[in-house]
């Protein structure tokens, strides 16, 4: 006879997906939520030459805005409410990520279950409005100084329009923060993560027209086309198996007796994944380099930030030796991606805790003392894994920045886009997969007390 696993997966098609009315309920909810983001990456801020600023985006596509843009789904390219899209949010927390690993009062906090989560998420909240009110400060001072060749971005700067863009574009990142919320908990969950996934993906249509216009126009050959999207399927497997790659330690509990029973004695697994830190590391390491490029874009093209001198000499000096492609930028780029790697890694997993929490319940590796001689040998192996992920985080970003910049790849089918599309899609798929085993669960208990009443 099968056993239950067996059937779980036999059972497990579209027809329990179309009995999940709790399910569908989800999706659609999700799905609403995420045309609600949508609609508002296309709505524009007030006093904004629209033309002009697409003009002036268009020039400086290739540094900070670019990247920014990806994950806010051409927001910024359109100057829209949503401008700056959920990465306020997404900085914050990871901030109260690093103040909860140095601060004793917030590490007290986050132990205290649900009423300390709570503490810690308010703060993040208002770390986001501050961050975003900064930003959005930020912004509204560059827009009231950019001119492009059609002329002025904005035409009146005056007090009501740097009053209206802080508001405008500190309520949008509010209203996304929130919206995530409400899809991670009444939509299939990750409402973060799937907003920037919307907003990655909505772009993903017009670069494919745009190859098959070049493909039309005969910019580019068949034989081409047909080489990229082998190598993009090649580089999503790529990265789908070492996603899912991890080492499983073998963690053993001895058997203790309390009155005449006897518990434990079971053996366990401790998985740690080889790519701990997801995509903070590209992300971080591309901001950064990405940073001066943006800066020296700015001054060669006002003229003024500087204006002229050493400081003319040294952002001519970037664009030249820090461009995309070049060298010096990803040996940057490499050297980056690894020291954010070994970073995050040691934020999100502490050794000593988890060897201290195995202690406490009795748990050890085989072969290896509890206590520090666990710590020790938890460290040795995540940093061994840290190796392997750290350069497969490389190899993914880097292979587009060279191919992009040698062979000229009509669109961008690698790196920190391609990493977030397949890890979100990954986290819906088992969201998606938990909630249809909670379902055919819960449909065999109430067959079970059926059959017990009749009993």
């Amino acid at each position: 006879m099968a056993s239950a696993a067996e059937q779980l997966a036999a059972n497990f098609n579209f027809s329990a997906l179309a009995k999940a009315t709790e399910l569908k309920q989800r999706i659609l909810f999700t799905l609403g939520a995420l045309v609600v983001a949508r609609i508002g990456a296309y709505i524009p801020l007030p006093g904004i030459d629209t033309q002009n600023f697409a003009t002036f985006f268009q020039q400086h596509s290739g540094g900070v805005l670019g990247m920014v843009d990806m994950f806010a789904g051409g927001a910024i390219q359109r100057m829209t409410v949503f401008a700056l899209g959920i990465m306020p949010y997404i900085s914050a927390s990871i901030i109260m990520q690093l103040m909860t690993s140095v601060s004793p009062q917030l590490e007290a906090l986050k132990k205290e279950g649900e009423s300390g989560r709570k503490k810690i998420n308010q703060y993040t909240r208002w770390g986001t409005i501050i961050l975003a009110a900064v930003q959005a400060l930020a912004i509204s001072k560059g827009l009231a100084a950019m001119t492009s060749s059609g002329g002025a971005v904005v035409a009146n700067p005056d007090l009501f329009f740097y009053v209206a863009t802080v508001v405008s574009l500190c309520a949008g990142t509010m209203f996304l923060m929130w919206l995530g919320e409400q899809i991670t908990s009444r939509g299939i969950g990750n409402g973060i993560s799937l907003i920037i996934f919307a907003g990655i993906v909505a772009r993903l249509p017009s670069a494919i027209g745009q190859m098959f216009e070049q493909l039309r126009t005969g910019a580019i050959s068949p034989i081409f086309v047909l080489v990229v999207l082998v190598m993009a399927i090649g580089v999503i497997t790529f990265i789908v198996f070492f996603e899912r790659a991890q080492r499983r330690l073998v963690i053993q509990y001895p058997k203790r007796q309390v009155g005449n029973k006897m518990y434990g004695g079971q053996n366990s697994h401790l998985p740690l994944k080889l790519n701990s830190s997801g995509v903070i590391p590209p992300i971080f390491a591309s901001s950064l380099l990405l940073l001066p490029l943006t800066v020296a874009g700015f001054s060669g093209n006002a003229g003024a930030v500087g204006g002229g001198g050493w400081f003319q000499t040294v952002m001519q000096d970037v664009q030249l030796y820090l461009g995309h492609g070049k060298p010096a930028y990803i040996v940057a780029y490499i050297a980056l991606i690894v020291f954010f790697s070994f970073f995050y890694t040691a934020i999100v997993f502490n050794p000593e805790e988890t060897a201290d929490n195995l202690k406490k319940y009795g748990g050890f590796v085989p072969g290896i003392r509890p206590g520090k001689n666990t710590a020790d040998y938890l460290d040795f192996v995540l940093t061994r894994l840290t190796v392997l992920g750290a350069a497969y985080l490389c190899f993914v970003c880097v292979l587009p920045e060279i191919l992009i910049a040698n062979y000229a790849i009509p669109f961008y089918f690698g790196g920190t886009s391609l990493l977030i599309v397949v890890s979100v899609t990954m986290d819906t798929v088992a969201q998606i997969q938990s909630h249809l085993y909670a379902q055919h669960y819960e449909g065999l208990i109430k067959k079970a007390k059926l059959k017990g009443r009749r009993g």
